[in-house]
């Protein structure tokens, strides 16, 4: 597993410097990014069967990484 697909700086590569600056100053942000890869590396494990999971358990992970990177992208356009 050296390298997990979808994480921030590959998905915001343009906002590396704001997801940086957003993880320092705001405690809110930092949460989110945290959860953010934390179920992104559930997914990988599950997409890669390192971890078994059943179907409806994989697609609601990807749902919240989906849900997690939605508010994060806003939460970037607004800084």
């Amino acid at each position: 597993m050296s390298n997990t697909p979808h994480e921030l700086h590959e998905e915001f590569p343009d906002k590396a410097g704001k997801i940086h600056a957003l993880k320092v100053e705001n405690a809110h942000f930092a949460r989110l990014a945290d959860e953010y890869h934390t179920i992104n590396r559930e997914v990988h494990r599950a997409e890669t069967g390192v971890v078994p999971v059943d179907q409806f358990a994989e697609t609601e992970l990807r749902k919240k990484r989906a849900a997690l990177k939605d508010e994060i992208f806003r939460m970037l356009e607004k800084a």
